[in-house]
């Protein structure tokens, strides 16, 4: 049975993927949709600076942690493990351990997945044309391995008003590393 909560998100994901106008650059081959640009996954492209064995993966992950990042899949809203999470710390991906959100940068956006308005850095993931149900969205993916994370979305607050809709199941939080550095304290 939905509830209204998950009403409310299916909604405005239908709203938000729905298809969009694609500018086509015919420089390298490149898409460009808003500021970002659309050349591929490393996977795609074959130039990931990490790569694993499939088996080793499922071993390592769990069933539902093999199926997002792998198998491109998508955990049931409200369910993740992260999604309520709030203590500072790092978000890293969970096949790699690639540092992909600050904790700061974290927002209830109320859509059921862990929502970020910034990545880490412009190069911790890879923002790629995902035309899949019918729709067109923008796949993000970890840069360093390849692991598909969620998708992004125009809706996000300020100041980069992106919504990084990232499955609980792609990340692991690291609450020791933060990215606020500490002051030493003076002993007086």
């Amino acid at each position: 049975m939905f509830t209204l909560r998950s009403l409310v998100c299916v909604a405005r994901i239908a709203c938000y993927a729905r298809p969009r106008i694609l500018e086509k650059s015919w420089q390298q081959g490149h898409v460009y949709l808003g500021a970002a640009t659309f050349a591929g996954t490393c996977k795609q492209l074959g130039n990931c600076k990490m790569s694993f064995d499939k088996e080793e993966l499922k071993k390592k992950l769990t069933p539902i942690q093999y199926e997002v990042t792998q198998e491109k899949g998508t955990e049931r809203p409200f369910t993740g493990e992260l999604n309520d999470e709030t203590r500072p710390g790092m978000y890293q991906c969970v096949v790699c351990g690639a540092q992909l959100f600050k904790s700061e940068t974290k927002f209830d956006a109320g859509c059921g997945w862990p929502s970020f308005y910034d990545q880490i850095d412009e190069a911790a993931v890879t923002m790629t044309e995902d035309s899949s149900f019918g729709m067109v969205r923008t796949e993000t993916t970890c840069s360093k391995c390849g692991a598909h994370l969620g998708h992004v979305f125009d809706d996000g607050p300020k100041p980069t008003g992106q919504r990084y809709c990232i499955n609980s199941a792609s990340l692991k939080f690291d609450p020791k590393t933060s990215s606020k550095k500490e002051e030493p304290k003076s002993e007086l």
